[in-house]
């Protein structure tokens, strides 16, 4: 027989923490209402229980253990245990003292067992008693990640049942499925099942990723997404209450290419619906290598997507022989990229700034698809009314070869039945809706819509007509294609490639709005990569290194007098006026009259006398006729030709009396003039016959090649800069030789100065989308009204 050990025998002491969650798998319903309820936060369907013992064993290997004390009321336990007949165990009273503190200190609530309702009562005759839990069972996992190290460190052993449901748990694959559907683009043409194993199980990864972005809105945010380190290890919320460790590069990549359609509130679960269009996402998965994703599926979306990638380097091709003219290396590239469009049956917006060529460059395509036999149908290009004796010139002096036919004037209804006789045929914007019946009878290999921001207006006639239009291919040519705001962009794809973007109320849910009022530009960038390879855009400083300089100087006009106390008075009368809109109807319903205020403190930087109904006393200052009056007559006698800008033809008028009055002879270009005329103008213009053009920015403000000139005078700012860069560029483009000095004249401290910091915010958001600067895009805010009603500084 053994040798009996003395009694008080001395064995190691340590406290042990159990863990297990109880669910529906277990048989658990729910928990029920007890005396503790107050403490205990609702649980639904899943129970995380702790259970704490203190442990001993002796150096023989014998143990023993007990529960540790719930409460502190009769907690003085006895110093020694009797293990056998002939062993007396000594207990640490000491160390058990420390690990009850240590157990206080964890916020854990006694749970008692009958608080467990269950599904049939024998399924909880095997759970111990003596359990704990937290007031939260979202607790546990900040319990997991903090307070079990802690404990381990300080020496008690951490016992994880199996269900447990808070330690995060290890992607074992990252899988991508793809299906498809037969339904419409704008339904779309697949499905996407984005998901993570883990345990052996598949989980659907795009609810967890959404959870994730509404806990944390750094993932919203471009650049508080780049601290995150690629690294880092984030926690995904799984069903079940289970946690799951992933790096964060992959959520990145996965956010980054589709934060629309995870945070869509309309969205169905199950796999996301995409069409053809929304292959570019793959692509953007792809670029994270270290993310093996498993793919299975169809491999259609994956092929339309290296169709995508490839149109950002098309291959090379060569210009159509008899061109009239030898096309930039630019050019060429920019033919290249609409040949390829169009072998892959695609359409884009030809992007590139004004006066780089975007009308040489369409009518080499046309001819060259001319020259390969597929133009089998004719060619209709749609035109501001301005630019249509412009198209029709370049297209015989660039391509000859090309018939042409020219829809204008009251007999032009004789042609409709001979349209398919013609290679190109070119209308305008306010003559298509008129003709639309004949016109959508025809059926037409390419559509082209040059100035495209025109139907920026979905609603309007000559949006909803070029929509009727059949046409194998399609085409915009835009310097400006987002002058405003996101809707004009989306109107435009929206005849390009309908339901490329959504239809209008999903898009402003899902990008306008989050961008322009949410300020989220990680969605703003993730617009500018879905439609970079639809939007050919090239800068001049970047392509035509050989045009003169471009100098912008903004001359600040100071009120005074009469003139200044005028513009006070119709401030303080708007200011009145807006408010009590603003306070009956509301922003949205009061605009009309909000713009009417601002256009009438415009007008009064303009000239008094654009103001109706405004008494003029004898005398009134005049400051910016009376800046022009000294400028003018300066510019002139230096050689300078001088093109002359303002939306308003009632100033233009003002400034042709000016005129008349110093003997300067001029020529004037306004919507009054008639189409016949405009080009003959144009051409004196050119012939250096006149120094001085007069053009309101709506009629000559976009197509005109008035490279005379080497200065530009706007004499009242636009709220967009798109258009007055539009303007300005009719003398700083291709075939201008001298430098172009651009004046800007704005009445200092006024409205007009004002308007400068908002062309810079609507400037910034269209560089967010169409260029590279997609994470400074901003949004605008109500305040503007504030900031442009404010008294004359």
């Amino acid at each position: 027989m053994p040798k009996p050990q003395p009694a008080g025998t001395p064995a190691r002491f340590r406290p042990r923490l159990t863990l297990r969650s109880l669910g529906r798998g277990d048989g658990l319903l729910g928990l029920a209402p007890g005396s503790r309820a107050g403490r205990l936060g609702p649980r639904g369907d899943q129970v995380t229980v702790v259970w704490v013992d203190w442990t001993y064993q002796t150096p023989q290997g014998q143990r023993w253990e007990t529960a540790a004390p719930r409460s502190l009321l009769n907690s003085r336990p006895a110093a020694s245990v009797q293990l056998d007949d002939q062993q007396l165990l000594q207990r640490d009273l000491i160390r058990e003292a420390e690990a009850r503190d240590q157990l206080w200190a964890l916020d854990l609530i006694p749970l008692e067992s009958k608080r467990l309702q269950w599904r049939d009562p024998k399924s909880g005759a095997n759970v111990p008693e003596g359990m704990w839990t937290l007031a939260q069972e979202e607790f546990f996992s900040a319990f997991w990640l903090e307070q079990v190290p802690r404990l381990q460190a300080q020496g008690w052993a951490v016992e994880v049942l199996p269900g447990f449901a808070h330690r995060p748990l290890q992607p074992e694959a990252w899988t991508l499925k793809i299906d498809r559907l037969t339904l419409s683009k704008r339904e779309g043409s697949w499905l996407l099942s984005l998901g993570v194993e883990v345990e052996g199980e598949a989980l659907d990864l795009a609810p967890m990723i959404a959870d994730l972005i509404k806990r944390d809105g750094r993932w919203l945010q471009h650049e508080e997404l780049a601290e995150i380190e690629d690294d880092a290890i984030v926690v995904l919320h799984a069903p079940g209450g289970r946690r799951i460790e992933a790096p964060a590069l992959t959520l990145k990549t996965i956010i980054g290419a589709m934060v629309d359609l995870l945070t869509d509130p309309k969205r169905a679960d199950g796999p996301i619906p995409l069409s053809d269009w929304d292959a570019t996402r793959l692509a953007l998965l792809d670029i994270d290598s270290r993310t093996r994703w498993q793919i299975s599926g169809d491999a259609g979306l994956r092929a339309m997507a290296k169709k995508l990638q490839a149109a950002g380097s098309p291959q090379p091709v060569a210009p159509p022989t008899g061109l009239g003219l030898s096309l930039r290396a630019y050019q060429l590239q920019g033919l290249a990229w609409l040949q390829y469009l169009r072998e892959q049956g695609l359409a884009g917006i030809l992007a590139d700034d004004m006066g780089l060529g975007k009308t040489a460059q369409a009518l080499a395509h046309v001819l060259l698809e001319k020259q390969a036999g597929r133009l089998d149908r004719p060619a209709l290009a749609v035109l501001p009314t301005s630019l249509l004796f412009n198209w029709q010139a370049e297209a015989a002096r660039i391509a000859p070869q090309l018939r042409v036919l020219l829809l204008q004037g009251p007999d032009r209804a004789q042609h409709f039945a001979h349209l398919h006789e013609f290679d190109l045929v070119l209308s305008t914007y306010p003559l298509l809706w008129r003709d639309i019946t004949p016109l959508a009878a025809q059926p037409w290999h390419l559509l082209i819509l040059d100035e495209a921001q025109t139907v920026k207006n979905a609603s309007s006639r000559a949006a909803r007509s070029v929509r009727k239009l059949n046409a194998r291919h399609r085409l915009c040519l835009t310097g400006t294609p987002l002058e405003n705001h996101l809707g004009e962009l989306w109107a435009q794809f929206d005849f390009l490639m309908p339901g490329f973007l959504g239809d209008s109320r999903s898009f402003q849910r899902l990008w306008r709005k989050p961008i322009e009022v949410g300020g989220e530009n990680l969605r703003a960038q993730l617009l500018a990569q879905r439609v970079r390879p639809f939007i050919l855009r090239r800068r001049k400083e970047e392509v035509a290194t050989e045009l003169p300089a471009l100098s912008t100087v903004t001359r600040r006009v100071q009120l005074y007098g009469a003139q200044r106390d005028l513009y006070e008075s119709v401030r303080v009368a708007a200011d009145k006026q807006v408010r009590r809109e603003l306070a009956k109807h509301g922003f949205g319903a009061a605009l009309m009259s909000v713009l009417d205020a601002l256009l009438k403190l415009r007008q009064v930087c303009c000239d008094p006398w654009l103001v109706k109904g405004t008494a003029i006393a004898p005398g009134m200052e005049r400051a910016k006729l009376e800046l022009l009056g000294e400028m003018l007559p300066e510019l002139v006698a230096e050689g300078r030709r001088v093109l002359v800008f303002s939306q308003f033809a009632e100033m233009l008028g003002l400034i042709e009396a000016e005129l008349d009055r110093l003997d300067l002879p001029f020529l004037s270009l306004t919507g009054a003039t008639p189409v016949s005329a405009r080009g003959a103008l144009v051409r004196r213009f050119q012939a250096l016959e006149v120094p001085v053009m007069l053009v309101s920015l709506k009629a000559g403000g976009v197509g005109l090649n008035l490279t005379a000139a080497d200065t530009v005078i706007h004499v009242d700012p636009w709220w967009n800069p798109a258009v007055e860069a539009q303007a300005s560029a009719r003398a700083h483009r291709i075939g201008q030789d001298k430098p172009v000095f651009v004046y800007k004249l704005v009445v200092a401290g006024s409205i007009e100065e004002r308007m400068l910091d908002l062309q810079a915010r609507k400037l910034k958001l269209a560089e967010g989308v169409l260029g590279s600067d997609a994470a400074d895009a901003i949004k605008f805010t109500a305040q503007d009204l504030d900031l442009l009603l404010a008294p004359l500084a």
